[in-house]
């Protein structure tokens, strides 16, 4: 009985030891997303706190992205000034150079975040592109939304994080 006890003790010391990643979950702060954006500029979602942000995971290959991309660009240059939005894309299996290309040719300005090792994905639970969190001035995850946006989704999602 006491080498029972002492394994299970041992045992609730090194599990609890272990450190669990933070998943992105609707109604909860998000978590950190952070690194060097394509084009350079050093990117954190914590650093945006204080702004409505829409986090999209995207791709220059995704037909339902670049779809998509308009609509945001539209919305972004419209509200991006007036309410402060700002928008954090990932790329999703992209690589940097064609998403940088793509983002020039469509004059978009906002910083996407490669995601080499899909952690990112990971802890955002991102299933396929596109994917959009939408998250409120504090940094909580109001919303988010599996697949293409259409104008409708998107101004319904935009007015609750721009309260």
């Amino acid at each position: 009985m006491p080498r029972l006890l002492a394994a299970a003790l041992l045992l609730s010391a090194v599990g609890g030891c272990a450190t669990s990643k933070p998943v992105a979950t609707v109604g909860q702060l998000a978590p950190e997303l952070a690194g060097t954006a394509i084009d350079g500029r050093a990117v954190s979602l914590s650093s945006l706190r204080g702004h409505p942000v829409l986090v999209n995971f995207w791709a220059s290959w995704c037909v339902p992205c670049t779809r998509e991309f308009p609509l945001l660009l539209e919305r972004y240059n419209a509200d991006h000034q007036a309410e402060g939005l700002e928008i954090v894309g990932v790329l999703w299996n992209d690589s940097p150079g064609p998403a940088r290309d793509f983002m020039m040719n469509h004059s978009a300005s906002w910083p996407s975040l490669p995601d080499p090792d899909g952690s990112a994905k990971a802890t955002y639970q991102a299933v396929a592109p596109p994917q959009s969190y939408f998250i409120d001035r504090k940094g909580v995850i109001l919303s988010r939304q599996i697949g293409e946006l259409t104008a409708a989704d998107l101004d319904r999602q935009l007015a609750a994080i721009l309260r």
